[in-house]
């Protein structure tokens, strides 16, 4: 009722489990979907990576009972642009599905970050010599289309800052922090803010938390 109220949005669909929520997308083609994590049948994890697969896929938005679910980081990598909480208000979750939908993360930068924090030691452990050096030239053939800017830039996303905080910080214009934003996203691939921070962790431009 609260989707279907909005003038620029309409419920095209809904679906009981992930194969059907596949079904669904498939034949409704919406732009956004609302998908939840822990479904029968096909978890949400899962029906977001084969949704990525798919040409032109909508933006996911996870729905989670708890802002550290232990899948949400996984949905993420799946390919979900951002994650909200089931008890969310309705200006809220109309608000994160504008975000999403515009391309931008669902939730602040500071909540992405202490969101990945929690994650983080599930990434692959660069604690042993071999580890670490096969990460660093991983990183380093990675983030090689980059420029110095750019990975300040990166580097600044990673750690939870604003766009008027990298600009304070680096001595930019506001819309320069949007513009090395934009070639970051595209010489990386990436889809949004959310996936430059998990870039930013996975690479070790950003430490980890102790």
């Amino acid at each position: 009722m609260v989707l279907d109220a909005q003038a620029d949005m309409t419920v095209v669909g809904e679906a009981g489990d992930g194969a059907a929520a596949l079904d669904a997308i498939g034949a409704t083609r919406p732009d956004v979907v609302l998908m939840d994590i822990r479904m029968p049948r096909l978890d949400g994890v899962e029906a977001t990576r084969r949704l990525q697969e798919r040409d032109d896929p909508a933006r996911v938005l996870v729905l989670t009972t708890f802002d550290l679910d232990e899948y949400v980081y996984a949905a993420l990598k799946a390919g979900a642009s951002g994650f909200l909480l089931k008890d969310a208000g309705p200006a809220e979750l109309l608000f994160a599905i504008r975000a999403v939908h515009a391309g931008d993360a669902a939730m602040a930068p500071s909540t992405t970050r202490r969101m990945l924090e929690r994650f983080v030691p599930d990434l692959p452990d660069a604690g042993q010599e071999n580890a670490a050096a096969r990460q660093r030239r991983a990183a380093t053939a990675r983030l090689a289309p980059l420029t110095d800017r750019e990975r300040e830039v990166l580097e600044a996303v990673g750690r939870g800052l604003t766009n008027s905080e990298i600009a304070a910080e680096l001595f930019l214009a506001e819309a320069t922090v949007k513009t090395h934003i934009g070639r970051v996203l595209h010489k990386l691939g990436l889809r949004d803010r959310v996936h430059m921070v998990i870039t930013a962790y996975e690479t070790g431009l950003v430490g980890r938390p102790e």
